[in-house]
């Protein structure tokens, strides 16, 4: 979905940054040869051109909304560091109704296993739940 492709949320614990293809090789792409998040996700490994295919696919498509978790620690602590270094995880909104935007369903997905635990996946669904609820318009 392009409604948030210049969108940051800002947590204590994590701050959501659009998915983008800058994100697939660093980091999302290692994350998804894991046999434990295939299993606890329901993906199928995917070569390194198929992910990015399918970001592109999530970007474009009005029905999905993406954002990469970032441990916002780590982000606010390290000057000048990536996103790609923080990133901890995904969250998704998926909009099951195209006619009725008030429905759909959220997933998260804490990647980093020492990450987990901690609270960032609550948090991260929390402000996706906000960001969906009232989504900025383009004008704003």
């Amino acid at each position: 979905m392009r409604l948030n492709q210049n969108t940051m949320l800002l947590g204590k614990k994590v701050v959501l940054v659009p998915y983008t293809s800058e994100h697939v090789p660093s980091r999302y792409h290692e994350w998804m040869k894991s046999e434990e998040l295939q299993r606890l996700t329901a993906s199928e490994p995917l070569t390194l051109e198929q992910e990015y295919a399918m970001q592109h696919s999530w970007r474009e498509d009005a029905d999905k909304c993406t954002f990469i978790v970032l441990d916002a620690e780590k982000w606010q602590a390290q000057p000048g560091a990536t996103e790609e270094s923080c990133m901890v995880g995904d969250v998704n909104l998926f909009l099951t109704d195209l006619e009725d935007t008030t429905l759909g369903e959220i997933e998260v997905m804490i990647a980093e296993p020492s990450c987990r635990g901690k609270g960032l996946g609550t948090e991260a669904v929390l402000a996706m739940l906000s960001y969906g609820g009232d989504p900025p318009t383009d004008s704003e």
